[in-house]
């Protein structure tokens, strides 16, 4: 065990299919860089909303560049990781390129970069589920525990609740300076319960997670009523701080999330858990 635990890994040989998917990945990266820019510089309306909001987008691009290392090293979390977080880029910057007022459609600038990041990201998503060449690849699981695909897209939509919920509480927070939409006396104890709230289940969330790997039942259960609740919630919130543009721009991925959680918790029900791995 503890030889294993000091091993190095090794990444697989990449094949060609396995070089342009992460070029492709790369390349949508820059691309969630580059249409936020251009969206900053054609936005209609700034403020301290549409900061926080960029900065959340922009830290995607991070998050491409960790899928290009789980691609790379053929890890099967390669999979729900790329698609909640393709599928969550979308939303996170079509929220953003939608003007809150004037007319409906962005400048044909920004429209266009929005569509060719969509195309992109649709292209990622196809070509890690449907490409046989990339699915012989992506087949090393943990060196430990072989953990089954629907209960690692559980894992990832569930660590994604907390992030995604603290992003319109810190915007919420900024309309307090403003002209909040509830009374001061009603709006402030919402809004610091929500910032606790978002960081508790930060913290408490990868515990759980833990004990979601080994298949505990008590924590398979715990992580529904976490995405339960945040699907309950977190849109209502939303909506009651930030009006109809916080539910379409913020609720819309608290939804995703919270149902790809539930549905990788009832597609793993029979299969909770992987076997150790035997060596």
């Amino acid at each position: 065990m503890l030889r294993e635990l000091f091993t190095i890994e090794r990444p697989p040989p990449q094949t060609s299919a396995v070089r342009r998917l992460r070029m492709l990945v790369l390349l949508t990266a820059a691309a969630t860089v580059l249409v936020d820019l251009v969206n900053l510089e054609y936005a209609p309306e700034g403020g301290f909303g549409l900061a926080v909001r960029t900065i959340w987008a922009l830290l995607r691009a991070v998050g491409f560049l960790v899928l290009m290392r789980t691609i790379r090293y053929g890890r099967v979390i390669s999979r729900p990781f790329g698609l909640i977080l393709a599928a969550t880029t979308v939303f996170a910057v079509g929220r953003l390129v939608v003007p809150r007022s004037g007319g409906l459609v962005p400048p044909w600038q920004v429209s266009a970069g929005f569509a060719v990041l969509f195309l992109m990201c649709a292209a990622v998503i196809w070509l890690l589920f449907r490409s046989k060449a990339i699915a012989a690849h992506l087949t090393r699981v943990s060196r430990f525990r072989q953990v089954p695909v629907w209960v690692l897209t559980a894992r990832v939509a569930g660590l994604s609740l907390s992030a995604l919920l603290l992003v319109p509480c810190l915007v919420a927070i900024g309309t307090l300076f403003d002209e909040p939409r509830a009374p001061y006396p009603v709006a402030v104890p919402v809004v610091v319960g929500w910032f606790f709230a978002s960081l508790g289940l930060g913290f408490v969330v990868p515990w759980v997670m833990i004990f979601v790997i080994l298949g505990q039942r008590w924590a398979r259960w715990i992580l529904g009523l976490v995405a339960v609740a945040v699907l309950a919630l977190g849109p209502v919130v939303c909506w009651w701080l930030l009006g109809i543009d916080g539910l379409l721009r913020d609720g819309v991925p608290i939804v995703i999330a919270s149902l790809v959680t539930l549905y990788g918790l009832w597609a793993s029900r029979h299969q909770p858990r992987g076997e150790p791995v035997v060596r």
